[in-house]
This record gives structure tokens, sequence and C-alpha cells, in this order.
């Protein structure tokens, strides 16, 4: 059971590492890795001398710690609610429903978005329209590409880590739920002194492994959602890579595509070991 796992493993996780060397060379796909010329650190020179450096992780921070912060406590209040419903077909229904968009791709989520606030005959913008205001193109003001952002990927992820914390407050001792009742807790009472206790550990956990991934949004869906006049809020450091070193005219610059991801994971590397240091110190729970 474990083989395809290590596979997909090895084969694009641990096998590309060894091509991070590209990161310091003028790379050519003509000349291959053992042919292309070494430059040193001159493309790690280049981005940070680029004057739009500032702006770029000014936007990628923004929308990563706007979507940490909205999108973490979601899912563990939506599992609190989950599982003080009596009626379990009720939960595991809403539960099950969920998840679903988690199945859905980014270019029909984007999609079905676009359709909800499309100013010709959307739903939202009929609705602003019958209460006397005008229609709002939302996909081409800068004001509203991160909270149209941050909602899409609400939308789309919570219902994955919904599933994480009901399977952990599955694995609580229900004696602890008895004995909290027995000394007159109440459903509140238990909430906070027995189930948030009992999934602490799987909550640091996650919080662990988002802070590592706070460099990295989702390209898809940015890109599915991009356009020159949103650029003042849309442009990111993925995004921005993407237009310099995959360009449609001329040769495209795997080095200068290299060095920027190589530095996005050395930062994600220091974050999550930061992280889980606090997480040790203040709750006693860590990954590694």
């Amino acid at each position: 059971m474990l083989v395809p796992g290590l596979i997909h493993l090895i084969l694009f996780k641990l096998a590309p590492v060894s091509a991070l060397v590209i990161a310091f060379q003028d790379f050519s796909t003509f000349l291959g890795i053992g042919g292309s010329p070494w430059v040193g650190f001159q493309n790690f020179i280049d981005f940070f001398n680029d004057p739009n450096i500032g702006r770029l992780v000014l936007n990628t921070l923004i929308l990563a710690v706007l979507v940490l912060v909205v999108s973490f406590p979601i899912p563990i209040l939506f599992a609190l609610g989950l599982n003080e419903v009596r009626l379990r077909w009720f939960g595991k229904g809403v539960q099950t429903l969920s998840f679903v968009p988690y199945f859905v791709s980014s270019a029909v989520l984007v999609s079905i978005m676009y359709t909800l606030m499309s100013p010709n005959g959307g739903v939202v913008n009929s609705v602003i329209t019958a209460f006397g205001g005008s229609p709002v193109s939302f996909f081409t003001e800068p004001e509203w590409f991160r909270p149209l952002y941050t909602t899409m990927h609400v939308w789309q992820n919570f219902g994955y880590s919904v599933i994480i914390y009901v399977a952990a407050m599955a694995s609580i001792d229900p004696a602890l739920y008895e004995a909290a009742e027995l000394d007159g807790a109440g459903r509140w009472r238990k909430m906070f002194s027995v189930t948030l206790p009992g999934i602490s550990t799987i909550i640091s956990v996650l919080l662990i492994l988002s802070v590592g991934q706070i460099l990295t949004v989702d390209l898809d869906k940015i890109l599915l959602m991009y356009n020159p006049s949103v650029y003042e809020t849309a442009d990111v450091i993925q995004t921005y890579v993407y237009r310099l070193a995959f360009a449609s005219e001329g040769f495209p610059d795997y080095s200068y595509a290299a060095a920027v991801g190589l530095i996005q994971g050395l930062i994600a590397f220091v974050l999550v070991v930061a992280t889980n240091r606090a997480s040790e110190r203040f709750s006693g729970s860590r990954v590694f």
C-alpha cells in the first residue's frame, strides 16, 4: 500500500531536488545541466534587485495571511458544530456536502463565482440593483480580488480540514465526556474542556504546516482571475515569475524560476522550524 506513495515521493519530491543546481546557472535546455554556464548567485541578485519585489512580497503575504487567518479557524468551528449535532445522518450529510467543493477544479470554481457575480445578470448584482445600487464588476476591481480569492479558497478547502478534525474528535475517550457530565458540565463546557483539548495536537500540527505555506498561494486560481486591471493586488511572486520565466516569447528562464522557488522553500523551512519550536514550547506538541 505504501509503494505508490513512495514512488510519487521519490519521483516528484526528492529527485527534482538535485536539479536545483540550475538556480546557480544560466540554464539552457540544449546544453543541459552539465553544459550550462555557471553564474553563481546572479539569479538571486536579479530577483532582490527587481523594483517590483516589494509589491510582490507584500501582495503574497497579504493573501497568504488573509487566507490563514480566515480559513484556519473556520474548519475547527464547523467541526465543533458537527460534533454537537444529535442527528448523525444529518451531520454526516452536511459533512459530505462541505467536502464536495474539494473535488471541484479551480477552473470550474472560478467560473461559478464569475457567473454569480457577473455585472450582466449575476445573482449578486441582481440583488444589488434590486436595492437601488449600481452593478459592480467584481473581477476587474483590485479591491475585490483578495476577498474573492479568500472566499473561494475557504469554500474549496475547508471541507478537507473538517474531516481531519472530526476524525480527531472521534478518537477522544467517551469516558472524559461522562466524567464531565458527572461534574455538571454542559455542552459548552464539555466543548471547551474536553473536545478542544482533545484535538489541540492536530490543530498545532495543521497550523505548523499552514505557516510553512505562508509564501505559497494557489497559482491556478490567481491565473484564472488574473487580468491587468487587478495587477495592483493580484500580482504575487508566483505570477510574476510565471510571466518572466515562462513568457510566450523567447526562451523560458528556468534558472530564474528555480532561484525564486529555492528562496521560497528556504523561507518556508525557517518558518516551519520556528513555528514547530513555538508550538512545542507553548502547547507541548510538535511535528518533528
